[in-house]
């Protein structure tokens, strides 16, 4: 603490000094934590899940140690091992990391529970944060899960993840006179049409059902839960929900066999090589059918938004944040790192350097440059992917079933029940039924008052 209050007054004695020099305070890297380096020294700890942002991350830090003095002893593992080491480590009170990323699926239970530093103590300090960082910068709809219900801030979106449809073999699709589906009712027609055409599936997926089916339950009226976050009670078996399964079941009957054990990356081999039609996944996923040296479909492909239900045109979308544990050991310092990965000069290198597009800052998705990389055969993919990355910021947050801390357990439980679906083991009726009340039962083990 005495230390810390002592990089306090640096600060602020030396921001009046440059101050009353008419020097302006411009976004990190500062000259003036260059010139003053307040944390040299200081070695930061902090982890996340292994990502491409991260690694690009790696390439630049050897700059932010040498313009601040710090280390940074940045620790990456696979999600769930990250997941269940840093739940821990929070959950016990520990202050082994300075940062962590929030994932998306904790982060509601962590900022409930107290375990992460409010940023908006960094951000409401012109000494510690200068105005041209903005925090408004980052798009509402990734941001959304990342605040309190008083609105206060425990994290800010370093990757976006916005549902969007590709079509690789748009050649076929015209041959047929079909028109890109814009319903689900178009999707299943096209999908049907499509599939077994020159050896091509009507369409691809991935084994994570609870990613993929929910925006479908939901465009039949349906949802996960009753009325997330606030009421946690499963809704599985809601005449919506389950004409949502028989809705996705049959549609991936035009699908690859084996594609219920599909990984991601099989699903993105698929479409880059034309062997399947249309992909409903993150932009990330879907956007190399575009983007890719390997993509063997760019003349053929087209990106577009998802189709929409007959009640809702809800497509998923997600985001990863970066925050600081409640009991991390160098909070300020912390903050510098933060300010300095998730900058506009960091965040357009990325874009520029390493065409890594899923950042949440708007200014930068909004830019010339931005558009001009990710404009490809006149389709503007940074608009499509801000579409939808804002969705859920604007009126019905409807990705909240997925960051109630219930969720892991029912989304596992919604797994099974799908599988049983689609391999034809249970009528989907006898399916969501079971699976409610497996998902009651589960919740109330766990200590969930329903």
């Amino acid at each position: 603490m005495k230390t810390a209050s002592r990089v306090s007054s640096i600060n602020r004695r030396t921001l009046l000094k440059a101050s009353a020099a008419g020097a302006a305070l411009a976004a990190f890297p500062a000259p003036l934590i260059a010139q003053t380096k307040p944390f040299a020294g200081v070695t930061l700890h902090g982890a996340s899940f292994q990502h491409r942002f991260f690694t690009l991350l790696q390439k630049y830090i050897p700059e932010f140690e040498e313009k601040t003095g710090m280390k940074v002893d940045l620790q990456l593992s696979s999600l769930p091992v990250y997941n269940q080491q840093a739940n821990l480590e929070l959950s016990s009170g520990g202050s082994a990391y300075d940062f962590v990323n929030v994932t998306f699926t904790l982060a509601t239970r962590w900022i409930a529970a107290g375990l992460l530093a409010n940023l908006d103590e960094f951000t409401g300090d012109a000494n510690l944060t200068p105005a041209e960082w903005n925090p408004k910068d980052f798009v509402d709809g990734a941001q959304v899960t990342y605040r309190d219900p008083k609105g206060g801030t425990y994290g800010f979106a370093w990757e976006g993840g916005a549902m969007l449809m590709g079509l690789s073999r748009m050649d076929l699709m015209e041959k047929k006179g079909l028109k890109i589906p814009k319903t689900f009712d178009e999707l299943q027609h096209v999908c049907a049409e499509i599939n077994g055409t020159d050896g091509v599936s009507g369409l691809v997926s991935w084994f994570l059902h609870n990613w993929n089916l929910p925006p479908y339950i939901q465009g039949f009226g349906g949802n996960v839960f009753r009325n997330p976050p606030g009421d946690p009670m499963p809704a599985l078996n809601t005449p919506e929900a389950i004409q949502g399964v028989e809705f996705y079941a049959k549609l991936l009957k035009s699908a690859p066999t084996g594609v219920l054990t599909y990984t991601e990356d099989q699903a993105r081999q698929a479409m880059l090589t034309g062997r399947a039609n249309i992909f409903i996944h993150s932009s990330a996923w879907v956007t190399p059918i575009l983007l890719s040296e390997e993509s063997k479909v760019k003349e053929t492909s087209r990106v577009v938004r998802s189709p929409a239900g007959p009640v809702h045109d809800y497509p998923a979308s997600n985001s990863q944040g970066i925050g600081i544990p409640k009991n991390a050991k160098n909070k300020k310092a912390a903050w510098e790192f933060i300010k300095w990965a998730l900058s506009k000069e960091i965040s357009m290198r990325l874009v520029k350097e390493h065409g890594h597009s899923s950042i949440c800052r708007r200014s930068i998705i909004t830019s010339d440059d931005y558009r001009k990389l990710n404009t490809v055969n006149g389709q503007d993919l940074g608009a499509l992917y801000l579409e939808v990355l804002e969705m859920p910021g604007k009126g019905d947050n409807y990705m909240a079933y997925r960051t109630t801390k219930e969720f892991p357990i029912v989304g596992d439980i919604l797994n099974k029940a799908f599988e049983q679906v689609a391999t034809g083991q249970l009528p989907a009726k006898d399916a969501m039924n079971a699976a409610q009340d497996q998902a009651i039962a589960a919740l109330r083990r766990a200590g969930t008052k329903l």
